[in-house]
């Protein structure tokens, strides 16, 4: 029996649940428009407005960041994680000002692609009022990156079909092309790993990692139709093939953990046979879809795997991020305590930036990098103060929710965005759509657990 108790709610909440149980509005849009927009790029002929294209997505956002300040009539408590938040872009705007930042443009530029991260944080809440309304983004959610991991199977499957015509220009400019991002098949024949919806090589990992967890959510849930599991099912094991496919192992152990947060929460709430449903189904996917990679992809496929199990993770790390991490910590720390200046890498830098030899552009493939590069080590400690802050918010309303429904979509959205929050070691999130994932789920979470008296934070 769960541990959660099923309690009635406010008859406000449940009259607003029923009047709008049926109804779409933005949050449902929005959250489209993060796979639709980038999608376009997958079109022949795109490549020459890919700057709009990108922008698209995080301008959405932001103007979405914009009504909530000028003509939002809701208001609801904020999160205590808001403070943080504000504190960060008052931090990235000072930065602005610093001597090595390479123009004005740039650095605005690379200030408006944080707050479009993290303004869902703000305006997300307004949206999102009912369990039925988040749990319905979530399937939204599933379908968008089910798809993708679908379409990012197939480009394996049959390239010249499935492959977008045209490769993002960043990765196809280098002097080896494609060659560090494909790999030799079962005949020999070099595979392109995959991009999904996407013009970037490997970019369909994301996306498989939300179609993993998701899909064994849905698949184990009783309250969902038997067609809907099978799809769930199905759209989770595309997610797990999709990773194995696009070689980023980080992505298969993140996928991994995402699954393990929820699989220990939901038994902290009492939930002892879903989480054992979903723990053992979600062994025989990770089993069945490596047979299904393996079969399209070959040896490589195993060879990648293994050095997972065969080697130690920590030298595993070492060889691939690590030099980044101690980059951060043994020579930026030193060199530039309180920032290097903003535009200084990432997409603003590259499309923005201006440099010169005393101001040259930098390279951040790790989240910790990039933060030491705008803003030292004082945006490290309020970022992660604000990652720690938003998992505490979400754990509590999952273990303490009185409404059943509502306690597993803060279980969800808990293991999902903890699973974000450690690609940090290994990318940079919360400069990309990911990053925008997390704060719409961590602020479409608050916005129905104040509604319904759950909230932490």
């Amino acid at each position: 029996m769960s541990a959660v108790p099923d309690v009635v709610a406010a008859p406000v909440v449940v009259e607003e649940a029923n009047r709008t149980h049926m109804s779409w509005g933005f949050a449902e849009l929005f959250l489209i428009s993060q796979t639709a927009l980038p999608a376009l790029l997958y079109l022949p002929g795109t490549q020459p407005f890919r700057l709009p294209i990108r922008v698209s997505a995080f301008a959405i956002s932001l103007a979405a960041f914009a009504w909530w300040q000028i003509d939002s009539t809701i208001h609801i408590s904020a999160p205590k994680v808001q403070s943080w938040a504000a504190a960060i872009i008052a931090l990235l705007t000072l930065m602005l000002f610093h001597p090595s930042t390479p123009n004005i443009l740039g650095g605005l530029a690379h200030i408006g692609v944080y707050v479009a991260v993290i303004a869902p944080l703000f305006w997300a809440p307004v949206f999102v009022r009912t369990p039925e309304r988040l749990a319905r983004l979530f399937w939204i959610l599933l379908l968008c990156s089910g798809a993708n991991s679908v379409i990012g199977v197939l480009q394996v499957y049959n390239p010249s079909r499935w492959l977008p015509a045209e490769f993002s220009t960043i990765v196809t400019s280098g002097v080896m092309g494609l060659g560090p991002v494909s790999f030799h098949g079962p005949n020999g024949q070099l595979i392109v790993r995959p991009p999904g919806l996407f013009d970037t090589p490997g970019a369909v990992a994301g996306p498989g990692m939300s179609a993993a967890l998701l899909g064994l959510v849905f698949a184990t849930s009783a309250m969902v139709p038997a067609w809907k599991r099978v799809l769930s099912l199905t759209l989770s094991g595309a997610g797990l093939a999709a990773i194995y496919l696009s070689q980023v192992r980080i992505s298969l152990v993140i996928a991994v953990l995402m699954v393990i947060v929820y699989v220990m929460t939901t038994f902290r709430q009492g939930r002892y046979a879903r989480g054992t449903q979903l723990a053992i189904l979600g062994g025989a996917m990770v089993f069945v879809s490596f047979l299904l990679a393996l079969a399209l992809g070959g040896t490589a496929i195993q060879d990648r795997v293994m050095t997972l199990l065969t080697g130690d993770p920590i030298s595993v790390y070492k060889s691939a991020r690590g030099v980044q991490l101690n980059l951060t910590f043994s020579e930026l720390l030193f060199d530039h305590p309180f920032g290097s200046g903003l535009a200084r890498w990432g997409m603003a830098a590259g499309y923005f930036g201006t440099f010169d030899p005393l101001r040259p552009p930098l390279w951040a493939e790790i989240q910790f990098t990039g933060w030491m590069i705008d803003g030292g080590i004082l945006l490290i400690a309020l970022y992660c103060g604000a990652i720690v802050l938003t998992a505490l918010s979400e754990w509590q309303v999952a273990i303490h929710s009185r409404v059943p429904r509502l306690a597993t979509c803060a279980a969800v959205t808990l293991a999902a965005n903890l699973g974000v929050a450690a690609l940090i070691f290994s990318f940079t999130p919360f400069v990309t759509q990911i990053g925008i994932q997390y704060w719409f789920l961590a602020g479409a979470l608050h916005g129905v657990a104040t509604r319904y008296g759950d909230s932490a934070a």
